[in-house]
């Protein structure tokens, strides 16, 4: 007798609700209402439209009716992330009426760092178009770079993280993960005129520290050199620090929380690093020794590192 003619609506239904019980920990049933991932979704995009104003959602503003555009996506703000908050904050505490509360000055709170926010989100925009010949103009940025589109929501998130708000900030940059390929965590801490060139592969951790006038390009690693502590770790400095006007190139891994690349530093592409690196420094690993093979001969040639450190300084 065949799997198929075994089948049973009634045994699986069994089966499965036995497991529910045996692997509680991904399961919730009876909970509160619990966050909506499609609400805050939303919550992002309304942020996006707030902060570009007229290059998402209406299009073809004029400054006579740009107040009445304002407001309504502020009303629209304070509504649905008062609400999300609440839930968010009723997974640490029982006490609802207090995250109300809590939910409710925290929105505000947030939403009073928009003027902030955009002005640091300026700042990425010239980045961009500063280091990046491609760029035809900022517009160009705003609407299409996926680099831009994950700073956006890095800088959303990290604010709320700094407000003590759980959950919301890694829905909101592992959303942005997805769509980009940028996995940056909300607690890290990055400066103004921060560039990221193609960005995929790119993953900044949890305790990066990054300052001002930083370039990075894709594949770069800001990782912790262990994670085998698991929580223990938690609220320990694991990620590098970086420091001002840094430029890390494609597929390096920097590592450790004690690593600290000082000012001006260039690191080359692919190199490992898990000890600090004094500021004006360039970094490369060893030079690389290309082979040209055709039917009859091998010829090796060394790749001139001096060539390259004169084409990118």
């Amino acid at each position: 007798m065949t799997v198929h003619e075994n089948f049973s609506i009634r045994h699986l239904t069994d089966a499965i609700l036995e497991s529910y019980e045996v692997e509680s920990v991904i399961i919730k049933v009876g909970a509160r209402d619990q966050i909506s991932s499609t609400v805050v979704a939303e919550i992002v995009e309304n942020l996006r439209m707030l902060i570009f104003a007229g290059f998402f959602g209406q299009k073809k503003l004029k400054m006579d009716s740009i107040e009445y555009y304002v407001g309504d996506l502020l009303e629209s703000l304070v509504y649905h992330l008062q609400k999300q908050i609440t839930r968010a904050l009723l997974n640490v505490t029982e006490d609802e009426p207090k995250a109300e509360r809590e939910a409710e000055r925290v929105t505000h709170e947030f939403l009073s760092r928009v003027p902030e926010l955009r002005r640091l989100l300026a700042t990425d925009v010239e980045a961009f178009f500063d280091g990046d010949p491609a760029a035809f103009n900022t517009d160009e940025i705003i609407w299409s770079y996926p680099g831009i589109y994950a700073i956006m929501v890095y800088r959303v998130a990290h604010e709320l993280y700094l407000l003590g708000v759980p959950l919301i900030p890694r829905m909101m940059t592992e959303s942005a993960h997805g769509k980009t390929g940028i996995d940056i965590h909300p607690g890290a801490t990055v400066g103004h005129h921060f560039f990221v060139d193609h960005g995929t592969g790119i993953v900044i951790g949890e305790t990066t520290i990054i300052g001002n006038h930083v370039k990075i390009y894709q594949g770069v690693t800001l990782g912790a050199l262990s994670t085998r502590g698991g929580q223990v770790l938690k609220g320990v400095k694991r990620h590098p620090t970086i420091e001002d006007h840094v430029t890390i190139y494609s597929g390096a891994s920097i590592l450790g929380g004690a690593t600290v690349i000082g000012e001006g530093v260039v690191i080359g592409s692919n190199a490992f690093i898990t000890k600090s690196v004094p500021e004006k420094t360039r970094v490369s690993v060893k030079n690389p020794e290309l082979q040209f093979k055709d039917d009859d001969t091998t010829r090796s040639v060394e790749f001139n590192q001096e060539e390259f450190w004169d084409y990118v300084i």
